[in-house]
């Protein structure tokens, strides 16, 4: 899972080369044909080489560090901890849908993310990913984000969509991370200024959190260039066959702390009641993102069962 939050960081001297670089070639860039490679977003090596062919006809994520299976169920917690002082829990709900849409003419896998902020929630996102058939990367194609204030539906104006208003897929996390390798573009959506960069820091480390100790983590420094570097970084740490165990926060003015607490594998009927409310969100889109989610096909169900519960 690869839950959303607000990207940080302290780039150093590459900021100064992407920022430079973005003010001339950021229109060019986005109308480049899908087969071939856009602007280097995220430094030198990073730019998209993104291509329909590359992705299988039906969705499969087993990715090591990042395997998504339909059914499977994560919960990590912790706290965010803003530049005033205050600190607030934070949580999210990371279920792996039965739901499949049709994203830039790639079919994807749904991913349905309920954040809460000190037990309210506060964002229901549908997240839309791919397996590369040729890497083994996973692709982030696109995300809606229903934004909640104080339990109502406010909207969601930072939906973005591969292939709508400009927006590009990117690699969410890779097939075969090395150290000392470029960094890369997990997405880039420039109507709503969304750009997310992320480049191998460390691997084989050890980590424990509730679930357990883990061997093997891989570390991925996350940040987005077009930020100032008082806004820090964040790091992500994957374990081999699991997915995410951790979120840690390197500077920056709020910074989330989060933990993996709990990994379940829901029975068929907890995985058909996923997909109906992940569906009726889907089906909700429409409305509320007329300009962007409306463009895109209904998402459908393509998997109702999850096998014996272990």
């Amino acid at each position: 899972m690869t839950p959303r939050t607000k990207r940080l960081t302290a780039y150093g001297s590459a900021l100064l080369l992407v920022v430079a670089s973005l003010t001339s070639a950021t229109a060019a860039a986005a109308a480049v044909p899908a087969a071939v490679s856009s602007q280097e977003l995220c430094g030198p090596g990073s730019a998209i080489h993104f291509n329909r062919a590359d992705f299988p006809a039906n969705p499969v994520i087993d990715n090591k560090w990042n395997p998504l299976k339909p059914g499977m169920q994560f919960t990590t917690t912790g706290e965010v901890k803003s530049a005033d002082g205050s600190v607030s829990a934070h949580s999210v709900v990371h279920t792996v849908t039965g739901l499949t849409k049709v994203i830039n003419g790639v079919k994807t896998l749904v991913l349905w993310d309920r954040d809460y902020s000190d037990g309210v929630l506060a964002e229901s996102e549908l997240a839309f990913f791919a397996q590369s058939k040729r890497t083994g990367s996973v692709w982030l194609f696109g995300e809606y984000p229903e934004e909640y204030d104080n339990g109502k539906l406010s909207g969601a104006p930072s939906t973005f969509i591969s292939g709508i208003d400009k927006a590009q897929a990117g690699t969410a996390i890779q097939g075969t991370p090395h150290r000392n390798t470029p960094a890369y573009v997990q997405a880039y959506a420039p109507s709503v200024d969304f750009l997310d960069c992320g480049r191998v820091l460390y691997k084989n480390q050890r980590v424990c959190v509730k679930t357990g100790c883990y061997n093997d983590v891989l570390v991925i420094d996350e940040f987005n260039p077009l930020d100032p570097p008082s806004a820090g970084h964040q790091r992500k740490f994957y374990s081999a066959g699991t997915g995410l165990v951790k979120v840690t926060a390197v500077s920056g003015a709020d910074q989330e702390f989060m933990d993996l607490v709990k990994i379940k594998k829901l029975s068929n009927a907890e995985l058909q009641s996923v997909n109906a409310q992940a569906l009726k969100q889907d089906k909700r889109g429409y409305t509320v993102s007329k300009d962007v989610y409306a463009k895109t096909p209904r998402a459908v169900v393509t998997t109702t069962t999850t096998g014996p519960v272990s």
